[in-house]
C-alpha cells in the first residue's frame, strides 16, 4: 500500500479556462494588458510614495505596502496563465504547485490583516485627529506589519501541510488557472474532511476576524461622523472612507466565498471566476482607485513628472 504521505504525482495539468480557439488571443491580450497596468499602476504609487516625503505617513505607508502585495499577488499568478494560453503547455511540478500555494496565500493572507489595520489608522484619523501622530507612530506601524507578514507566514504553512500531508495518486488535472487549495484538494486520493475542517478555522481566522474587526471599526467611524456638523466635514470624513472600503469589498467579499464553504460545494467555474476577481480585478483596480480619487497622489505624480502642479 501506498504510504499516506507519498505521492505518486510529479507534475499537475492545470486545465485553466475554457477558451475556444478563435477567442484565446483575445482573451490572452485582455490579461496581458491587464497585467502591464497592475505592474504599471502598483509600481507607480510605490515609487511616488517612497520619493514623495510629504507621502511619507501612516496611511500612505500602508497603501505602498498593499500595492506591493498587489504586485506579488498578481505576479504568481498571472504569467503562468499567459504562458499556458500562449503555449498550450499547461503542466505545473508538484514542489511548483506547492510554492505557488504557499507564496500565494501568504500574500493573500498578509493583505486581509492589512485592511484591518487600515481601517485602524482611517478611525484614529477621524476620531482622534489630534492625537492621530502620537497614536499611530512609525514605530507602531512597522510593529502591525510585522504582524500581518508573520501571521501569514505562520497561517500558510498549516493549511499547506494540511494539504499536503495528503496522498496524490492521480488523476492530476486541476480545473483551475493557478494551483489554489480547493481545486488542488479535489484531487487528493483520501478523506478530506479534516482538510474542510482546517480550512474553516484557518478562514474564519484570516478572512472573518479582520472583517469583522473592520465592520466593528467603520460603524464607529460612521456615527463619529454623523455628530460631525459641517456638511462639508462629513462629506471629507466618508470620502477617506469610502476608497478603503470599495478595495475591502473587492478582495475580501469573493475571497471569503472561496474558502469558507465546504470542499463538497465547490464549483470549479464559479471559483475560477471568483479568484479571478480576488486576485486579478482586485489588484487592477486598487491603484486606480487610490489614485484618482486621491488629490496628494496626484500632487506628487505631477510632481515626479514636472508636468505642473495639481490644483490646491
Amino acid at each position: 500500500m501506498q504510504e499516506p504521505n507519498q505521492s505518486s504525482v510529479t507534475e499537475f495539468i492545470l486545465l485553466g479556462f475554457s477558451f475556444s480557439p478563435r477567442t484565446t488571443p483575445l482573451f490572452f491580450s485582455a490579461f496581458l494588458m491587464t497585467y502591464m497596468l497592475i505592474i504599471l499602476g502598483n509600481s507607480l504609487i510605490t515609487i511616488l510614495i517612497c520619493l514623495d516625503s510629504p507621502l511619507h505617513t501612516p496611511m500612505y505607508l500602508f497603501i505602498g505596502i498593499l500595492s506591493m502585495l498587489d504586485l506579488g499577488y498578481a505576479t504568481i499568478t498571472v504569467p503562468q496563465m499567459l504562458v499556458h494560453l500562449a503555449s498550450q503547455k499547461t503542466t505545473v511540478s508538484f514542489a511548483s504547485c506547492v510554492a505557488q500555494i504557499y507564496v500565494f496565500l501568504v500574500l493573500g493572507i498578509t493583505e486581509s490583516w492589512l485592511f484591518a489595520i487600515m481601517s485602524i489608522d482611517r478611525y484614529v484619523a477621524i476620531c482622534h485627529r489630534l492625537r492621530y501622530k502620537v497614536m499611530i507612530s512609525p514605530w507602531l506601524c512597522g510593529i502591525m506589519v510585522i504582524f500581518c507578514g508573520l501571521w501569514g507566514v505562520i497561517s500558510v504553512l498549516v493549511y499547506t501541510v494540511f494539504a499536503m500531508r495528503l496522498p496524490y495518486c492521480g488523476p492530476n488535472k486541476i480545473n483551475h488557472f493557478f494551483c489554489e487549495v480547493p481545486a488542488v484538494l479535489k484531487l487528493a486520493c483520501a478523506d478530506t474532511s479534516v482538510n474542510d475542517r482546517v480550512n474553516f478555522i484557518l478562514g474564519f481566522s484570516v478572512i472573518l476576524v479582520p472583517l469583522a474587526l473592520i465592520l466593528v471599526i467603520y460603524v464607529n467611524i460612521f456615527i463619529a461622523i454623523l455628530r460631525i456638523c459641517s456638511a462639508q466635514g462629513q462629506l471629507k470624513a466618508f470620502s477617506t472612507c469610502a476608497s478603503h472600503i470599495t478595495v475591502v469589498t473587492t478582495f475580501c467579499v469573493p475571497a471569503m466565498v472561496m474558502y469558507l464553504k465546504p470542499g463538497s460545494e465547490v464549483s470549479p467555474e464559479e471559483d475560477k471566476k471568483l479568484a479571478l476577481f480576488y486576485n486579478v480585478i482586485s489588484a487592477f483596480l486598487n491603484p486606480i482607485i487610490y489614485s484618482l480619487r486621491n488629490k496628494d497622489v496626484k500632487r506628487a505624480f505631477l510632481k515626479a513628472t514636472g508636468w505642473g502642479r495639481a490644483p490646491e
